[in-house]
């Protein structure tokens, strides 16, 4: 267990800031209470965290103002974080029934989408967006008639830099390239870090889509077990980083994974972050989901524990503002420029428009009251869908209980076909994701994920009482 005080974790966070340069000289420090209230720390460690930064030089109070930073000589190193592991099994394999799966689905009529890790239409703050685009047109009449740069637009990087300190990781928006979504930034790091050939581990079950990825790359996936409660399981890994074969990278989503929901103890991640170091496999981090988490205390991130920058971090805002929109970023830290040339060269930068829309609502106090509201509107939605599937569902059903997000991994008795479920739900013009597509393993035959981003109404009751009847039917 760590044993450094938590003040001085805390200090050493922002420390690791201002000397990346995240936080810049003469700019405000985040007050007492904000620092309260994003990393759910009492009054007198908040306190302790700045007379820390006082000591240490790089904390100025004015008075009546606050305190700013101010950049001394030099600045001393953070103490580093070591914890433990856990148990089970191994599985190789590229996943090949994910598109005619996504086939079946698309020339199917569609009634009710369960299918889908989005929230519904009405949820995200379109009309607030819209309103900021048409400022920005305003303010620049050409700015459709002009390229944006690679990495794209400094404001938002800016932005998005600030806003994962609360998440305690340290990013650069000089080192953060604006991408078409979370799954360009994977595509960009697995270009930038691997060659045809190499093996990647991945979690299982995992996101069908990243199973897609790595076989376009033409990559070996070697699936390592995870839990619903603790996420990847690092026993296994550590088993499997042992032995002769190289594994080159290994992509996990630590906090809300896809499909299972879990969230990595932040012991674990110190662990996982450490053992991809010394046994040299490059971390990517997908970290599309955190946002939506159900407390108000932001999730850590892998690259919080990042030493030896080793972690690749991704993420989206995709499933949490605007999936129009398709924005997501990734920071590649000595990658940089490895990445910023792949991005070029595969598609240029990103659209100017939307980027101008969302750093300006993402500025503004409203982006935090709308992300309060929406999880409390999807922590609704997923308990009452899990009562329903309780209700309708066969005796013996499972479902997780995820603390965020839009999910639900349901686990049918193990008699029960997922993809026979599947086939007649779509003549039943309902769509789900059978547990076959997120593994090659062969273990997900009676699991099926469900999304709850939508409202509960009867039409989705009436569609989850006639899954329950589908299988009544298979039995």
């Amino acid at each position: 267990m760590h044993t450094t005080p938590l003040y001085r974790q805390l200090a050493n966070h922002y420390l690791d800031a201002i000397r990346s340069g995240t936080l810049k000289t003469g700019e405000r420090f985040p007050s007492i209470r904000l620092m309260m209230e994003k990393h759910a720390v009492s009054l007198s460690t908040a306190v302790q965290v700045c007379r820390e930064l006082e000591d240490y030089g790089v904390l100025e109070a004015r008075p009546r103002s606050g305190n700013y930073i101010r950049q001394p000589d030099n600045l001393p190193k953070p103490v580093e974080m070591t914890p433990p592991p856990l148990d089970t099994d191994v599985y190789l394999g590229i996943h090949e029934l994910v598109s005619s799966v996504l086939k079946a689905s698309q020339r199917a009529t569609i009634k009710v989408n369960f299918a889908s890790a989005y929230c519904a239409p009405e949820l995200y703050p379109l009309k607030i967006l819209q309103e900021h685009m048409i400022k920005a047109l305003r303010q620049d009449q050409h700015l459709l008639g002009v390229q944006g740069s690679t990495c794209g637009n400094l404001a938002l990087r800016n932005i998005l830099a600030r806003r994962a300190l609360t998440a305690k990781a340290n990013l650069t928006a000089e080192k953060i390239v604006i991408t078409n979504g979370a799954t360009e930034a994977i595509n960009l790091a697995l270009r930038a870090v691997t060659q045809p050939g190499d093996t990647v581990a991945v979690e299982s079950p995992t996101f069908y889509g990243l199973l897609q990825i790595l076989e376009s790359l033409n990559l070996r996936v070697l699936e390592v077990p995870a839990t619903g409660h603790a996420g990847i399981n690092l026993f296994a890994l550590e088993q499997l980083l042992q032995k002769p074969e190289r594994i080159r990278a290994l992509i996990v989503i630590p906090n809300l994974q896809n499909p299972l929901g879990s969230i990595m103890p932040d012991a674990n991640k110190a662990r996982l972050v450490q053992l991809c170091a010394e046994h040299g496999t490059v971390l990517i981090e997908d970290d599309t989901y955190g946002d939506l988490v159900d407390t108000e205390q932001p999730l850590s991130t892998l690259k919080h524990w990042d030493c030896s920058d080793n972690v690749i971090y991704c993420a989206s805002l995709n499933k949490t503002l605007a999936p129009g929109l398709r924005l997501g970023w990734i920071s590649a830290g000595k990658w940089h420029e490895r990445v910023e040339m792949l991005k070029h060269t595969q598609t240029r930068g990103c659209e100017t428009l939307s980027q101008l829309a969302v750093g300006a609502f993402m500025k503004t106090p409203s982006y935090e009251r709308y992300l309060r509201r929406l999880r409390k509107t999807l922590t609704q939605q997923r308990q009452q869908m899990s009562a329903a599937i309780t209700r309708y569902f066969p005796p013996g059903t499972c479902v997780t209980a995820p603390r965020g997000g839009t999910l639900l991994w349901v686990e049918l008795p193990r008699h029960y076909s997922a993809m026979a479920l599947f086939r007649e739900a779509l003549k039943a013009g309902i769509q789900i994701s059978p547990g076959d597509i997120f593994s090659n393993a062969q273990r997900f035959g009676h699991f099926v994920r469900i999304g709850c981003g939508a409202p509960y109404s009867p039409k989705i009751d009436e569609a989850l009482a006639t899954l329950g009847q589908l299988l009544k039917t298979q039995s």
